[in-house]
């Protein structure tokens, strides 16, 4: 595929994965992006993951028309984006990589190499010549493994940008763009942050008409879109107005006191209100939620005097992520000695920036009339 005249892709789809770095689900896929210059040198941008570096290498070979690559550039050592280097480099034994430092040592721990005589190790401004494209190379530190550079070509201006503005999903499926990028983000690059905003910082001085991610599509209009989403979403904003309930509920009781809250919070005029049953739902999109959302409601039991497993594990993946800049309200339900608001808290007393709501819920057992004015101030304060 031609993305400028001299810029191709040879990247490839990924329909087999069903769940990408054993975790996320893909319903449609994925894409493995990697990208030739094509110039008087050559320059090969990233490789693929391991089940389709033939594929890769023959869409390779068809876009060369016989002339052979000067350089492989590793932007990411990821094994999705990093499997093909060794084939690459037994397959052009001419070709230079160019990497930074830490990407050197990590191909002697994946492949026992490390190219010493044939590479060229790249940091913050250094840039390399092709002809007429020149590229300069910004160094992009845990966003979101340490050895990461984004990549600027001056003359198409075009930020190659590594797992930058990447998301889930094949090519060759339309979806929504900021879904699935969200999800992306935020299950794989939300604990970095600042590290994102740093990199944004870089990205404002440069002059970018495309970008060109190892995942999802290459962006080419309303860029700003898709770098205000960034900063929203590594500077811990709200993005949108909004009421997550996250909850695990054993014999329903506690789903019932749900579904009054989310009623309550409708006819007080909350613009969205959305539920998430922990136990059954994609936990990745309910965290997706609670970081896109302003407040979050955590309703659940007390068990074995902590809480329902799948909370506590909810809570780990939203702190280790830093949340942060949230209201939050909290139900528990406990038949004889309730202790879930007093764990939840404790599990989030490392989080910066959170209001906890004056209304709490506390059940026991059942819901009672108490119960249902509790959630009536709840809803009221919430929305």
């Amino acid at each position: 595929m031609k993305i400028t005249n001299d810029i191709r892709y040879i990247g490839v789809n990924d329909h087999q994965v069903d769940l990408f770095e054993g975790q996320y689900v893909v319903p449609n896929g994925m894409a493995y992006n990697s990208y030739v210059i094509m110039d008087e040198k050559i320059a090969v941008m990233d490789t693929v993951d391991k089940n389709f570096i033939d594929q890769w290498l023959d869409n390779l070979s068809a876009t060369l028309e016989g002339r052979v690559p000067d350089y492989l550039i590793v932007q990411h050592m990821e094994p999705d984006h990093s499997a093909g280097i060794a084939r690459f480099m037994d397959v052009y034994p001419d070709a230079t990589v160019v990497s930074s430092a830490k990407a050197f040592t990590m191909m002697q721990g994946f492949f026992g190499r490390d190219f010493a005589d044939r590479r060229l190790v790249v940091g913050e401004g250094v840039t390399l010549c092709l002809g007429k494209h020149t590229l300069t190379f910004v160094t992009a530190p845990m966003v979101h493994w340490p050895e990461v550079i984004v990549t600027y070509d001056a003359a198409d201006k075009v930020l190659f940008s590594a797992d930058g503005f990447g998301k889930f999903g094949a090519l060759d499926v339309e979806e929504d763009w900021a879904c699935e990028a969200r999800r992306y983000y935020i299950g794989i690059v939300g604990k970095y942050g600042v590290q994102v905003q740093a990199l944004l910082k870089k990205a404002a001085a440069l002059d970018i008409s495309m970008i060109c991610p190892l995942h999802g599509p290459i962006l080419t209009e309303n860029l700003g879109y898709y770098l205000n989403l960034y900063d929203i979403w590594s500077s811990y904003k709200v993005e949108s107005e909004g009421v997550v309930i996250a909850y695990t509920s054993v014999y329903g009781n506690t789903k019932a006191a749900v579904e009054l809250l989310a009623q309550e919070l409708e006819k007080n005029g909350c613009p969205k209100v959305a539920v998430n049953d922990l136990a059954r739902c994609d936990m990745a999109e309910a965290v997706e939620d609670a970081f896109r959302y302003g407040k979050l409601v955590l309703a659940t039991t007390t068990y074995n005097g902590e809480i329902f497993p799948f909370m506590r594990e909810f809570i780990h993946h939203l702190t280790e992520r830093g949340y942060r800049n949230r209201t939050i309200g909290m139900m528990e339900n406990g038949s004889w000695a309730p202790m879930a608001i007093k764990v939840m808290t404790k599990m989030l007393e490392g989080s910066k920036d959170i209001t906890y709501t004056q209304n709490n819920v506390r059940i026991l057992s059942a819901m009672n009339e108490e119960n249902r004015q509790q959630i009536a101030a709840l809803a009221k304060e919430l929305a």
